[in-house]
């Protein structure tokens, strides 16, 4: 039986190799249709980029780093009030974070002094209002009044004096170098004609010393600064005999002529209702405390050393009212911006609500915003409208040469002017189809050539022996 015929494999077709290089061309046509124009996004975000990078190096410029979490602080002797208050900022500061170092120092003359060296460290410290020294005192800023400072003058007489011109002659003791108590004293000897070197002998013993020495009576006129002084030591110099308080009676013209001092009437019984300590109304003379700082400080810290000064003189005492302190009087320095803007309307928001380290990342990163908002995020809103802009503008510009063209489609003309007219017209055709153009604005692209055809279409009837020619009908856009 005859085997049936096997089918022949079929003949593999060779490729064509034209057929291949127009598929290989047509691909890379495709892919000149791009979806985004790369040069004109650069060209669009560039300089949105550009302006907000520059925007926010100014601000990271001009904004403040962390705050510090040490800082220093002049405190007086150790057995002063200024120590004493120094060292309940320092327990105020420590819930904070911010580890507040107290030296001691001899008093206001010493802290200032300190406070202006550059190399001392010091960068905080109490300073009696009055005190001068030598030195550049120009980068120094007050964070306000904290305190009154009262002079107190006592004396052995068997009568009462009025002026303190009636010292002279006497022992007087001054306080030692560098309190402010010894310059003030000077200043109001001066003032009555009571001069150092003269013949009224001054004396430097501070402290205790000076007390013992006035029962002693190894002097006859002590200084001493009211707050410095404990209430035992005032009940005990008042109970001596012919021991006594100076009364200010001139109070209200040492005022005008010191104008960092206050006047402070003392009323009857303050130190002591019992006994009626003193026994009757007295005036003293008070200069305020200032806490003096470096202008540099960081605004944060100063708004954390306000509100510790608040909570620490706020409550008053026997020698001023509850609230009178700290407040932003200015003497001599120029109370600082943060501390004035505090003693305005208080704490910032972010301090009000947060943890103090907390609020002060977003208070500094709230500023680094303020650039992004006003500049980027507008610019990054109208980009996608400038991009656009610019993509149709490459379209959108032969427009004003076929509107040429249309025009001159209309005026007569002989054939060769017609042939230029549609030569010109082919060549803007040409570059039209070569520019690339983002396929979402493909739709605009060929709005224009369906244009393009409508003027040709004008140029194509117009007849060549000079009749106007009609143009055609309008192409739907």
């Amino acid at each position: 039986m005859a085997e049936p015929p096997r089918e022949r494999p079929a003949a593999q077709t060779e490729p064509d190799p034209g057929r291949a290089r127009d598929i290989a061309q047509w691909r890379k046509q495709l892919l000149r249709v791009q979806r985004i124009s790369w040069r004109d996004l650069a060209a669009t975000l560039g300089p949105v980029i550009l302006i907000s990078t520059l925007a926010i190096a100014a601000t990271m410029h001009f904004i403040r780093p962390a705050p510090p979490r040490t800082l220093t602080m002049a405190g007086g002797p150790e057995s002063s009030n200024f120590f004493r208050t120094a060292e309940r900022y320092r327990e105020i500061l420590a819930r904070n974070g911010i580890e507040l170092r107290v030296v001691p120092t001899n008093g206001s003359v010493d802290n200032l002094e300190r406070l202006i060296d550059n190399g001392s460290g010091i960068d905080l410290a109490l300073v009696q209002a009055g005190v001068k020294v030598e030195g550049d005192t120009s980068r120094l800023i007050s964070l306000g009044n904290m305190f009154r400072q009262p002079i107190m003058v006592f004396y052995r007489s068997a009568r009462p004096l009025a002026r303190l011109s009636d010292f002279a002659g006497k022992r007087i003791n001054i306080g030692s170098p560098g309190t402010g108590t010894r310059q003030l004293a000077l200043a109001l000897l001066r003032a009555n004609g009571i001069e150092p070197g003269g013949d009224t002998p001054l004396l430097d013993l501070g402290g205790d010393a000076a007390r013992r020495a006035l029962l002693d009576r190894q002097v006859d006129v002590i200084f001493m600064s009211g707050d410095s002084v404990g209430v035992s030591t005032l009940r005990e110099l008042l109970h001596t005999d012919e021991v006594r308080l100076f009364d200010f009676v001139q109070g209200d013209a040492y005022q005008r002529r010191f104008r960092y001092l206050d006047k402070l009437l003392l009323p009857a019984g303050t130190f002591d209702l019992g006994e009626n300590l003193p026994a009757q109304a007295l005036t003293l003379l008070a200069p305020s405390v200032e806490l003096l700082a470096h202008r540099d400080l960081h605004p944060a810290l100063s708004d954390l050393l306000v509100e510790a000064a608040h909570e620490v003189h706020g409550p008053g005492s026997l020698l001023q009212n509850p609230g009178e302190y700290p407040n932003p009087k200015q003497n001599e320095y120029p109370i600082g911006n943060e501390a004035a803007r505090y003693y305005k309307s208080g704490k910032g928001i972010a301090y009000r609500y947060l943890p103090f380290w907390l609020a002060s990342l977003v208070s500094r990163a709230a500023v680094i915003l303020v650039p992004i908002l006003v500049v980027l995020v507008p610019g990054l809103r109208y980009a996608p409208n400038l991009y656009g802009w610019r993509i149709n503008s490459r379209i959108y510009k032969h427009y004003g040469e076929l509107m040429t063209l249309e025009r001159a489609a209309l005026q007569p003309m002989t054939p060769e002017q017609r042939s230029a007219l549609l030569a010109r017209l082919n060549d803007i055709e040409k570059t039209i189809i070569n520019v690339k153009i983002p396929g979402a604005f493909a739709d605009q692209l060929y709005v224009l050539r369906r244009h393009i055809r409508f003027v040709r279409d004008n140029l194509a009837s117009n007849p060549a022996d000079g009749a106007t020619g009609v143009p055609g009908a309008a192409v739907d856009d």
